[in-house]
């Protein structure tokens, strides 16, 4: 299968007056075109700083400190992908919410309690959609300055549709320079010498600095008078917001818009989230633990209906949770972590058949079964502060079967077999 977005040794550090957090600890990771991948581990294992790490929103004190971040987006990437660690805030500011998109854990509180649920929803559109909108505000304008009426209202129709113009060619000046410079960006990715990094340097500042608005057009917003010209793009982007919830199977969505994330329940809340995610057809959905705090009867409601949207709109799914009854439900490969190390990596078939790792072992011993009548398995210990780390294998203090190596040396990623591979000195084998 073709990758999608791959992490390479990445390291993550939280620098606190404690100490420093190393939070990951040389992850990798794959997520294949057209696959739902799964995350899985305790809390604190480092699941959810690693796609906060793939979408380059880790918070102070956080900061990536090591490794690659690759995406392939297009077919141009497929031979090496962008490194968008490399990239500036504008290139990611660029992708976030268009090309992947997150459900934040905890819908109440990554929604805006003072912003309406058309406010939130809307501005996936507005930010990533605006070429899209002005053409289709143009030709409603077209079609309605066919029709004849009153002179007034016509010159009123006729300096919106120049205002969109104007504001729809700057647009596009923009979008073209940004595509130069993306593409001369992408050509110096891998070189090192001075000149090369001079270039790079400076090309990612001038993407920073690139504005689209056209001056006039933003002078006009400004004006308490003539900014109403915009409303016909809002209108446009409410019966968009409208779908779109129809499609999620909310009630009522014209009158949901208009509330307030206090006023609606926890489930609404989360479809909120995930409209929000939706809004531009991501091909990557980054899934943080999208049912917790929720009953059971909507956790099943929010998960038929995330597989329903990989059937039929996202291409590929990132789902992290530490219910491996979900990741058996859910997802097609798997990567178990802990302590900010990945341990195994298979498909869910094979890692329930035949799991390697003691941690997942543990895992899965841990599972109630209807037919058990002995007491629950146990990992025995806590999981390791990660401002003193144990040396070697972070998982060693509470391994059964640890040996003296464990403590000394971190076990590298090796393959078992064909697509099950393993972090533990018990399985020597060749490096991947």
């Amino acid at each position: 299968m073709e990758k999608l977005i791959e992490t390479e040794d990445l390291y993550t550090n939280f620098f606190t007056f404690e100490g420093v957090v190393r939070a990951l600890n040389g992850v990798s990771v794959v997520v294949n075109q057209g696959e739902t991948y799964g995350l899985v581990g305790e809390s604190g294992c480092g699941k959810s700083v690693t796609v906060r790490s793939m979408m380059r929103i880790v918070q102070e004190p956080g900061k990536i400190v090591g490794g690659k971040i690759l995406l392939f987006l297009s077919s141009e990437d497929r031979q090496k992908g962008i490194d968008i660690i490399k990239r500036s805030e504008a290139f990611m500011e660029s992708i976030r919410g268009d090309d992947i998109s997150m459900i934040f854990q905890e819908a109440s509180t990554s929604l805006n309690p003072v912003l309406s649920i058309r406010d939130q929803v809307g501005e996936s559109f507005l930010l990533h959609r605006r070429g899209e909108l002005l053409e289709e505000t143009l030709k409603q304008l077209a079609d309605e300055l066919k029709s004849n009426g009153f002179p007034l209202a016509m010159a009123w129709k006729g300096f919106q549709r120049w205002l969109f113009r104007r504001e729809l060619e700057s647009l596009r000046r923009y979008e073209k320079h940004v595509k130069e410079i993306d593409r001369e960006l992408y050509e110096l990715e891998e070189k090192t010498d001075p000149r090369s990094t001079r270039r790079k340097s400076s090309l990612n500042a001038r993407r920073d600095r690139l504005s689209e608005h056209d001056f006039l057009v933003s002078a006009v917003k400004k004006s308490p008078f003539l900014e109403r010209y915009y409303k016909k793009i809002h209108k446009i982007v409410e019966n968009k917001i409208i779908e779109l919830l129809k499609s999620l199977g909310v009630p009522n969505p014209a009158n949901v818009l208009k509330s307030y994330p206090h006023e609606l329940s926890g489930g609404m809340q989360q479809r909120i989230v995930i409209a929000i995610a939706l809004a531009c057809n991501p091909t990557l959905l980054i899934a943080d633990e999208p049912t917790s705090n929720l009953d059971v009867t909507i956790q099943a409601q929010i998960i038929e209906l995330i597989k329903m949207l990989k059937e039929n709109i996202i291409t590929s799914v990132l789902f992290i949770t530490h219910d491996l009854g979900l990741v058996a439900e859910v997802c097609e490969r798997v990567t178990v972590m802990y302590a900010g190390d990945t341990c195994e990596t298979t498909s869910v078939k094979e890692l329930f058949k035949n799991p390697l790792h003691p941690y997942t072992k543990g895992l899965l011993s841990s599972v109630p079964r209807i037919e058990q009548v002995e007491k629950l398995h146990t990992i025995p210990g806590t999981v390791p502060n990660l401002i003193n780390p144990p040396a070697g294998c972070r998982f060693h203090p509470r391994c059964p079967s640890a040996m003296k190596i464990c403590a000394e040396r971190k076990p590298p990623m090796v393959e078992y077999k064909e697509g099950h591979t393993v972090s533990c000195h018990l399985y020597p084998g060749e490096e991947v």
